[in-house]
């Protein structure tokens, strides 16, 4: 069966860095070339997702106390099914990252998706600051552990510092990427904003979980305010235009 339809699944094991922005970017982006994905939220400690009420997201809480509930990792793909010929954007919660890993991968599920048409395709945040090299090793136990049907999307995050290390090596330039850039389709890079203008009227959005159509057309907003999303939104989603995976 040719594979044609994408899962988009944000896995990261550290909270906080910009797991559930990724997702909710590309639903925007899918819904805004006229698509109407199928998200799904499996976060049930932080379920930022589903706070997006234009993007209807499901919820579906896979983690029984530090184990996977298989049961509902089965109505998950079978979700994953019904959603026929849309897209599919799952936001895995922290806690879920090392048991979701460890039964994606023991049970075959890329391979079984692949089989249903469906290209698994997932996506980590890479941030600056104190978390960068937790996140970096978080990409490397993915990159190496998923197989080969499998494939990535790397954010890069700069809201707490250049996405480097300490030693100010670039994330693009780094060991773990060079390793490993063959299985990476797409490096999204969120733009560095100016914090007292794009940057708070970015983030002002996020944390009332508003969509950019919904934020640019909001008259209660000022008209520079809603122009400079809609330049933060061109700056995203030209990156978008450019991966072919999503």
């Amino acid at each position: 069966m040719p594979v044609r339809h994408a899962v988009h699944s944000a896995q990261q094991g550290k909270g906080g860095c910009g797991k559930s922005v990724s997702t909710a970017l590309v639903a925007m982006y899918k819904i805004s070339k006229g698509e109407l994905p199928l998200c799904i939220d499996t976060d049930p400690l932080n379920p930022t997702f589903s706070n997006y009420e234009k993007l209807n997201v499901r919820q579906l809480n896979i983690m029984e106390g530090d184990e996977i509930n298989q049961r509902k990792l089965d109505t998950l793909i079978q979700w994953i099914d019904e959603a026929g010929d849309r897209d599919v954007i799952i936001d895995n919660g922290a806690p879920s990252f090392i048991p979701l890993s460890s039964y994606m991968i023991s049970q075959q599920i890329p391979a079984l998706l692949y089989e249903m048409g469906k290209q698994l395709v997932i996506h980590i945040s890479i941030v600056g600051g104190q978390a960068h090299d937790y996140t970096v090793e978080g990409f490397k136990a993915m990159v190496e552990q998923y197989p080969s049907e499998t494939r990535f999307v790397v954010w890069l995050n700069p809201y707490w510092g250049a996405v480097e290390s300490d030693q100010g090596v670039p994330f693009e330039e780094s060991e773990a990427y060079l390793m490993n850039k063959d299985k990476v389709d797409a490096l999204i890079r969120l733009p560095t904003l100016k914090k007292e203008l794009h940057g708070q009227d970015f983030a002002d959005m996020l944390e009332n979980y508003k969509t950019f159509d919904e934020a640019i057309e909001d008259k209660s907003l000022s008209i520079m305010v809603r122009q400079r999303l809609k330049q933060v939104r061109a700056l995203i989603f030209e990156q978008l235009d450019l991966a072919t995976v999503i």
